[in-house]
């Protein structure tokens, strides 16, 4: 039987192709988003070509009742949930200095990228020691994609390296509770990866990369970040529950 994966930001970008690397390793996906089912119907075509069967869910994971609906359709759709990735989060609609970050932005930020999350994984933790009692031979797991904004300071995002901050605490907190089930949890740790998020600020981007901002001279890309994933959910790493895995070229590596 094929596992169950539930990848939140699902249908595009990073989280697109975490769902693609694992639709085509065995995993039957259900994608979380909040454009209109009909929008992403190429995205599902894409899905089911890799061999899965796919659900849709959408719903913005930060507001409580659609994150219950998201999490109750999965449950009844598939009867069984064995990955949760954890990939839906937004950049501040606009890029300011903390002296003039609004309430407004932090809050929409932390509700999104920590809030919804942190809940979501509560719902699918509780799921999943009901199944593991239920069955000895269950096998389940939580990835959280986490930024490199955590430690890396960028202050016209503040609210954003908070809540990616807090997500990396939100990693931790889990990958201990969850341990005495055997339900590892991971962090990967993307860094500036080339998708609609960082767009908006190519030309930066291209201009610190040829500088030698990273050890590998190049953006990463989605598909990167994809295949740790799915290293991850087939079991390659069964003894680093609660590690933090770098996908950033080197970029975070001390140099003089």
């Amino acid at each position: 039987m094929r596992k169950v994966a539930l990848v939140t930001g699902g249908s595009r970008g990073i989280g697109l192709a975490v769902a693609l690397k694992l639709a085509g390793n065995n995993f039957d996906i259900a994608i979380n988003g909040v454009r209109p089912e009909s929008d992403v119907a190429g995205v599902i075509s894409q899905l089911n070509s890799e061999g899965a069967e796919v659900l849709y869910s959408r719903g913005d994971i930060g507001i409580t009742e659609e994150r219950e609906k998201v999490f109750q359709q999965v449950k009844s759709y598939f009867g069984r949930l064995n990955l949760l990735v954890n990939n839906a989060g937004v950049a501040p609609l606009k890029r300011l200095d903390p002296v003039e970050l609004t309430e407004e932005s932090y809050d929409r930020v932390m509700r999104i990228n920590l809030k919804g999350p942190f809940f979501l994984t509560q719902q699918v933790a509780k799921y999943m020691i009901e199944q593991k009692e239920a069955d000895s031979s269950f096998e389940g797991s939580v990835i959280n994609i986490g930024s490199i904004s955590a430690t890396v300071v960028s202050p016209s995002r503040a609210e954003y390296c908070i809540s990616k901050a807090g997500f990396a605490m939100h990693s931790k907190v889990w990958a201990v509770w969850l341990g005495r089930y055997d339900i590892p949890v991971y962090e990967v740790r993307p860094g500036v990866i080339r998708t609609d998020m960082t767009a908006a600020v190519t030309a930066k981007y291209d201009k610190l990369i040829g500088e030698g901002l990273s050890i590998q001279p190049r953006w990463g890309v989605p598909d990167d970040i994809a295949m740790s994933v799915l290293s991850l959910a087939v079991g390659h790493f069964p003894f680093s529950s609660g590690e933090v895995f770098m996908v950033d070229g080197g970029l975070t590596v001390a140099r003089l």
